[in-house]
């Protein structure tokens, strides 16, 4: 179970940690037992019992808004379950945060992958982002157009969170993350975004059809939730040589490829992804990543998102 071995990491490093608190949403597998032999052991770990879900709610975005009313420390760390750290990733946040006196810090985990269906899918995301966008700019420019943050791991200031309560300003969003950036950027508050750090990884999915379910809930998102944008984006990406071909322009070609290779290894070397895999499942991950599109249009209209078996 994701759930213990994350408190397993948690109770185990020397972090600065004042509680840990887990809400079971109802769930319907070991996690309440599993938390609850793990606080016999520390006192830093509680356990709370969501609520039913109230109307206009997505379940986790409701977990988070829970669990922040319970929170004492003076930042709040939202972790997902499937998140593994090591010693050092939380205090060199800390450190980072109060560096930059940022309102909001995430990270992108680096993403563990062991099936082919995983190599296929997975990398997309990342690459997408950080092809679109340099991730130090999240920071440096105040623009909210140039916002990312990532729910799997998300550390705000407390009396930021509780003034402006942003779970419950997205109660409803398949992509509360962004959301919660742009929101914070547009109110001039500080945010930052990093991927590649040593000691914080996750396997999100672990098979093709958990991974198309997953991303076609957000992907357009990191198109300002645009789907035009998105599938401009897959064309060009994908097929945008076809235009130089025909035209006979072999400069613009080779420019073409060479773009699309340079770009996507340094996405995957700041990411820490393999950058071999990456470039031998070019297309695959490409005809991916329009079958996460093309699911999202038909989700969007039959207005039916579903993510780990549950209808969002």
């Amino acid at each position: 179970m994701n759930i213990g071995r994350l408190l397993g990491d948690l109770t185990t490093i020397n972090d600065r940690i004042l509680e840990i608190i887990v809400c079971d949403d109802q769930s319907s597998d070991r996690t309440v037992e599993l938390v609850e032999e793990s606080a016999a052991h520390d006192s830093r770990i509680r356990l709370i019992r969501g609520d039913r879900l109230p109307d206009g709610w997505s379940g986790k975005n409701h977990t988070c808004h829970c669990l922040a009313k319970e929170a004492t420390g003076d930042y709040l760390l939202f972790l997902d379950a499937d998140v593994r750290v090591e010693e050092g990733v939380i205090d060199r946040s800390l450190q980072y945060m109060q560096r930059h006196r940022c309102d909001l810090m995430s990270i992108f985990p680096t993403q563990e992958m062991c099936t082919l269906g995983e190599k296929i899918t997975v990398p997309n995301m990342q690459i997408i982002l950080l092809t679109l966008l340099p991730l130090p700019l999240v920071r440096l420019l105040a623009f909210p157009s140039l916002s990312a943050a990532n729910g799997q791991f998300m550390l705000f200031q407390r009396d930021t969170y509780r003034e402006l309560e942003p779970h419950r300003q997205f109660r409803k969003s398949r992509a509360e993350d962004i959301e919660i950036a742009r929101y914070l950027k547009q109110l001039r508050r500080r945010v930052s975004c990093l991927t590649g750090v040593n000691g914080i990884r996750c396997r999100m999915y672990h098979s093709l059809s958990e991974a198309v379910e997953g991303f076609s809930k957000n992907v357009t998102y990191f198109f300002g939730n645009s789907s035009e944008a998105a599938i401009l984006y897959w064309l060009v990406t994908t097929l945008g040589f076809i235009v130089f071909l025909i035209a006979g322009r072999w400069e613009w070609l080779l420019f073409w490829i060479a773009a699309t290779l340079l770009s996507r290894t340094a996405a995957t070397l700041t990411a820490g992804m393999k950058t071999s895999d990456n470039l031998l499942f070019f297309l695959p991950q490409q005809l991916m990543l329009g079958a996460f599109i093309l699911r999202s249009l038909i989700n969007r209209r039959k207005k039916t998102f579903i993510w780990k078996g549950r209808n969002i």
